[in-house]
């Protein structure tokens, strides 16, 4: 029997798809609850904010639920370097079985990820920041390599503002979070009132579905994708993936000429016409385009354009809002 290449890249997304069935995943609400107590104390103590700890938690490990945070306690992406001594977990990430150190419980992640910050040379700059100043430390950790993602201080900036994690920065954080959302301090949920918005998710860029020939893949809107590596080409990743490259650029809103850049969303499976989450608008940020917002929410930019009554090209000035459904 001869099987099309569509019906084969079916298969391989839902065996891809069908570990996410297998236990509960943490919300993004309920991963805070548990952890912030903990990245409140290591703000006291070493003047990291607050906020920047639990973003990278987020962002690093998908809520806690991605394979590297289940399997290894790693809930900040530290790779093994050469003065780590404990336990280590191999696991695809920028490259094919990377060292990752592995932690004894996730509390033991969080004092690591502390002590490292603390303790490398290359961080020493952050600190001159208040703790309250999360957009410095954001840049900062960019600045100083802490990941290869172009735009990695933008999503944390992100996550830290929509999911307003900047409270937990102030004298009486875990009392002015749980307030702005509808909870007891201890993250027990509270009666809700009228007019309040669900939170967003385009920026569960780490919760992994699973690796696929050296590429971790990812979900945003349903949709599943993966990032670029170095000198990636599309032509390679539609090969893995079973696909033509004119149909992977089509996905993409790529034009046939270009390549990708290492670090950039390449979707595996055509886009959404809309984003299928909570909130209906998005705030222009600077240097944002109309193909990024769709590419990280997982729109088609085309159907983006007609939603806003616009051109796909059209510049966007800082905070314009952009409806996204």
């Amino acid at each position: 029997m001869i099987f099309s290449k569509q019906t084969i890249l079916s298969a391989v997304l839902l065996a891809l798809s069908v570990g996410t069935a297998v236990s509960q995943n943490l919300t993004r609400e309920e991963y805070v609850n548990r952890y912030k107590h903990i990245a409140i104390a290591h703000m006291q103590r070493y003047g990291i904010p607050a906020s920047i700890t639990m973003a990278q938690g987020i962002l690093e490990s998908g809520n806690g639920n991605s394979p590297l945070a289940r399997s290894s306690n790693n809930h900040f992406g530290i790779k093994c370097k050469k003065d780590w001594t404990g336990e280590t977990f191999h696991y695809d990430d920028d490259e094919k079985a990377e060292c990752f150190r592995k932690y004894p419980s996730v509390e033991a992640s969080y004092q690591d990820h502390a002590e490292f910050l603390d303790r490398q040379p290359r961080y020493d700059s952050l600190f001159v920041y208040s703790s309250t100043d999360y957009k410095s430390w954001a840049r900062g950790l960019k600045a100083a390599g802490y990941a290869t993602a172009p735009d990695y201080a933008e999503r944390l900036i992100r996550l830290i503002e929509e999911n307003k994690l900047y409270l937990l920065d102030t004298d009486e954080g875990e009392r002015a979070y749980a307030a702005a959302h509808g909870a007891s301090e201890t993250g027990e949920a509270v009666p809700a009132t009228a007019g309040g918005s669900g939170g967003i998710d385009p920026d569960a860029y780490r919760v992994t579905i699973n690796a696929h020939r050296g590429y971790n893949v990812y979900r945003t809107n349903d949709v599943c994708y993966v990032i670029a590596k170095k000198d990636d080409m599309y032509e390679h990743i539609a090969s893995l993936f079973l696909v033509s490259p004119k149909s992977l650029r089509r996905f993409n809103d790529a034009n046939a000429a270009s390549q990708p850049s290492e670090g950039d969303i390449i979707y595996i499976e055509p886009k959404r016409k809309r984003w299928e989450g909570n909130t209906l608008l998005h705030t222009v940020r600077q240097g944002e385009t109309l193909r990024m917002l769709a590419q990280s929410y997982g729109i088609k930019v085309k159907s983006l354009a007609k939603i806003n009554k616009m051109k796909p090209d059209t510049p966007l000035p800082v905070g314009k809002t952009i409806k996204l459904r």
